[in-house]
């Protein structure tokens, strides 16, 4: 009988800039070390996307965040699990601190490309290269 595959849902901040630049981070920990990704996480039982992102987003980078538009949800088989991630694009509000990242640096969408993504980001890749 085949097992069910875990199945986790999670946010992702496209954060902007006045430059149009794109807020990116390095991960720093587990199988997916140094690889980058849009900073977000996992939703908590009773949490709107919009709260468990401004949650998260605090909790990662010492700032609060607006939260805009849902860009595009994403469905993505990785090996161990099924992924959703809700990605909305959003703005800073202050000075970011990195707790969990190793390195995060802005890119512009045409530079998006000349880092590792984590696979579920690549479809926001994309789409973020081509609305360039």
């Amino acid at each position: 009988m085949p097992t069910e595959r875990k199945h986790i849902e999670v946010v992702a901040a496209i954060i902007r800039d006045e430059n149009g630049r794109i807020f990116t981070t390095q991960r720093g920990y587990g199988e997916w070390k140094d690889w980058w990704e849009f900073p977000g996480g996992k939703m908590e039982t009773g949490e709107t996307p919009q709260q468990a992102l401004k949650r998260e987003i605090h909790e990662e980078l010492e700032t609060a965040i607006e939260v805009g538009a849902l860009l595009r949800t994403i469905d993505y088989d990785y090996p161990a699990f099924h992924l959703t991630m809700h990605c909305f694009l959003c703005r800073l509000n202050g000075e970011v601190t990195l707790k969990e990242h190793e390195a995060a640096k802005w890119l512009s969408p045409k530079d998006l490309k000349s880092v590792k993504w984590l696979p579920a980001d690549e479809e926001i890749i994309e789409l973020l290269y081509e609305q360039n």
